[in-house]
């Protein structure tokens, strides 16, 4: 099991420079008040895993304004073969593009940090993901997708590269053809092995949801998952290459009409991941604001859970703000659920108490004024 020994920010966020050494391989909770700057913590680790991190930000919102030099986060990775140094950053060679190194040596892409690390999180604006629409809750599945399959995500970038080069190539006319053609061929093949990835994972993701305990169903509801989209329904009755070509066939037919409204009428991009309370059979998006909030830590406890069991390790949990809107016995049952899955958690909130029921299972710091203070610091300030 790999997890984060030591954290050091660099001119990042509200951070001129930060460190937290001595992290435990489970429960970690930072609190302080608002605006301390315990959400920037978790971003930062969420930028040690593939992607733009928990808030999806552009590499210059990241840097400190004070600071001349540019940002940067690295760790010391504790893992079954020894220790891992991982670092990355905004590159000063380069304005506007990451740099990744692992253990000293500089990575051809950040994908080479899912070797070593998988992060992933809950936020205050993820409440929300039930009701908004279907483009959160693919980038979210797809995120939980990306943690069991890394090349995940190499499919989805092609796939909306090739889908912006088409729509670049229709709104401007007198296109060649056999570019075109190309294009849309890429597009069919990817999206096809998008939307088998999808579909797997979600077999693999419910079997993991209706093995949950009654102790922690009692708590977060199970729930039934379907990959809603016309690729995902295809595959459930053709084979692949026949999906393929009905997919570029398609693409095909409707250029004209994406010409004009951009994009591509269909797709892997257009899919839904729909979420039922499997005990009322409602659709989540129907059901109180705590019962989708139980539903989604359901969801991400059964993904830790799966993750565990099929690659030896869960992976790591940014829980920002996670305790604020759940009452004392689910906060407990949270707690335990995470104690028992053996992975790291960071977790934070503006109240200590809260996490009464974790004292004896976490290592607690306090965030002040972008200043991380363990336990022992805080009692002495």
């Amino acid at each position: 099991m790999s997890f984060i020994e030591t954290l050091n920010l660099t001119n990042f966020r509200c951070y001129g420079s930060a460190k937290i050494d001595g992290l435990p391989s489970g429960l970690i909770v930072l609190s302080g008040p608002n605006g301390a700057g315990k959400t920037n913590i978790l971003e930062a680790v969420s930028l040690l895993s593939p992607g733009r991190g928990l808030r999806g930000a552009r590499l210059e919102e990241i840097q400190n304004q004070k600071a001349p030099q540019v940002w940067g986060v690295s760790a010391i990775l504790q893992t079954d073969v020894g220790p891992v140094k991982l670092g990355t950053g905004m590159d000063p060679d380069r304005p506007g593009k990451r740099a990744v190194r692992i253990n000293g040596a500089p990575a051809k892409t950040q994908t080479a940090l899912a070797d070593y690390v998988s992060c992933i999180w809950l936020t205050p604006q993820m409440d929300r993901l039930f009701i908004d629409g279907a483009s959160g809750r693919r980038r979210f599945f797809d995120k939980l997708v990306f943690t069991f399959d890394s090349g995940h995500a190499g499919r989805v970038t092609r796939y909306e590269n090739a889908m912006r080069q088409r729509a670049k190539l229709l709104a401007d006319g007198g296109y060649d053809p056999a570019w075109l053609d190309a294009l849309e061929s890429q597009m069919a093949q990817t999206g096809v092995a998008i939307a088998a990835a999808r579909l797997e994972f979600c077999q693999k993701l419910q079997q993991a949801c209706d093995q949950a305990d009654a102790a922690q169903e009692m708590f977060f509801p199970k729930a039934n998952l379907r990959m809603a989209g016309v690729i995902e329904e295809l595959l459930q009755n053709e084979p692949a290459l026949k999906v393929e070509e009905m997919f570029a066939y398609q693409l095909l037919e409707s250029r004209l009409i994406d010409a004009e409204k951009g994009g591509a009428a269909s797709g892997p991009h257009k899919s839904d991941l729909n979420v039922f309370f499997a005990a009322k059979n409602m659709p989540a998006d129907q059901c109180s604001t705590g019962e989708q909030k139980a539903l989604l830590i359901g969801i991400v406890l059964a993904h830790a859970a799966l993750m565990g069991a099929e690659r030896g390790a869960p992976p790591i949990l940014l829980m920002d703000e996670i305790a604020a809107h759940l009452d004392e016995k689910r906060r407990a049952a949270l707690f335990e659920k995470l104690h028992s899955l053996g992975g790291q958690t960071f977790m934070t909130g503006t109240d200590q108490s809260l996490f009464s029921a974790c004292q004896n299972m976490a290592q607690f710091f306090t965030v002040k004024d972008a200043r991380i203070l363990s336990a022992k610091e805080n009692q002495a300030a």
